[in-house]
């Protein structure tokens, strides 16, 4: 009797990795359903505001902790203003507005 209650617990690794199997299989027809995301609009665009080197804050959302510049498709904006915002980046790290690299 007891060689019948441990086969109903049993907890070896192979029998809990079946159980996360078998959770993934079940959410995925879900998941394989049309994935619906907003479009990003260029802020610059919209809120036709200019790309000056002198706003350090605002560069600054547009590079890493560590002072790599973020692409468009992360940050939405247009071609145009990615282009111009990366030379206004490079400007302000010139002149020691922004930083290159962290500490």
């Amino acid at each position: 009797m007891s060689d019948v209650e441990n086969k109903d617990i049993d907890t070896t690794p192979d029998v809990q990795m079946q159980d996360v199997i078998r959770d993934a299989d079940e959410r995925a027809p879900r998941a394989k359903g049309k994935t619906f995301f907003r479009k990003k609009v260029c802020r610059f665009c919209v809120q036709k505001t200019p790309i000056n080197y002198k706003d350090a804050e605002m560069l600054r959302r547009y590079t890493t902790e560590r002072g790599k510049i973020l692409p468009r498709r992360i940050t939405g904006t247009c071609a145009k203003h990615q282009r111009r915002l990366a030379l206004e980046i490079k400007r302000a790290r010139a002149i020691c507005l922004l930083p290159f690299v962290a500490n």
